[in-house]
């Protein structure tokens, strides 16, 4: 595991960097906003990505099913000079009702997508809560990717750093885990982020028959967030390299703006 993972300020501090210097810049290309827009996060965690939305005085909600991840935002962001714009939600986004809460210009969902089951039901529920005009980002690593299965949280210094192994058939994945000392927890949690991985193809597939249009998309061969994890400059995937199936290999990050099809 790495630091980043145990220390939860740290990777708050990730989220926001990121967020400010790549994502909002790749949104506004698309839809502008400012601090009259309505702006949601699903599976907000800590809300590294709420704090530049906040900061540019946008009413910002976030959403996440851990209420302890919520309640550790609350204390982050208790004394934060915009705290008066910002709304923590602690519950599973299917029992929110749209009619609940504003209609948002932008929702993003920043390494979440590959984590809720039925992504096709989840993209045709979250539709009801944007406005005609407003769109909504994605930002996720495609299932086959090296790390696709999250495994650099585990515990062991040598699975943390092993790309791929998270293929194995589910058994298979589960009996490695569980031969390298990992807790019964940690193994369940990396099951069902196998279970709910997803492919470049699946995610584009289920977008379109959800009811909407790509406006923007890239994928990455140097994830953006790997400047201030790594040091290392994002890098777009060389069109040559597109390649169906085997670009999930390689493909770090897929970033996608949509928006309603009217």
């Amino acid at each position: 595991m790495q630091e980043r993972h145990k220390d939860r300020k740290l990777y708050f501090n990730e989220q926001s960097a990121t967020t400010e210097k790549y994502v909002i810049p790749y949104i506004q290309e698309i839809r502008k906003f400012d601090a009259s827009s309505f702006i949601l996060e699903v599976g907000c965690g800590e809300g590294g990505n709420l704090e530049p939305f906040l900061k540019m005085g946008c009413k910002v909600y976030g959403i996440d099913i851990l209420d302890h991840q919520i309640q550790i935002a609350r204390e982050i962001f208790a004394h934060h000079p915009m705290h008066h714009n910002l709304n923590l939600i602690a519950q599973d986004i299917y029992k929110i009702k749209p009619e609940d809460l504003p209609s948002f210009d932008v929702i993003f969902l920043r390494d979440v997508i590959e984590h809720i089951p039925d992504q096709q039901k989840f993209m045709h529920f979250i539709k009801s809560f944007l406005k005609d005009d407003g769109v909504i980002f994605f930002g996720f690593p495609p299932w086959r990717m090296p790390f696709g299965g999250h495994q650099q949280v585990c515990q062991h210094k040598l699975l943390s750093k092993l790309p791929y192994f998270h293929l194995l058939p589910q058994f298979l994945y589960a009996s490695v885990l569980k031969s390298f000392g990992e807790s019964k927890a940690l193994i369940d949690g990396l099951k069902e982020v196998k279970e709910t991985g997803i492919s470049i193809h699946e995610f584009f597939r289920y977008l379109r028959t959800s009811g909407f249009e790509i406006a923007r998309e890239n994928h990455y061969l140097i994830n953006p967030n790997y400047e201030i994890k790594f040091n290392l400059a994002p890098r777009m995937l060389p069109s040559i390299f597109k390649i169906p199936w085997l670009c999930d290999f390689y493909t770090t990050a897929v970033y996608c703006v949509a928006k309603k099809k009217l």
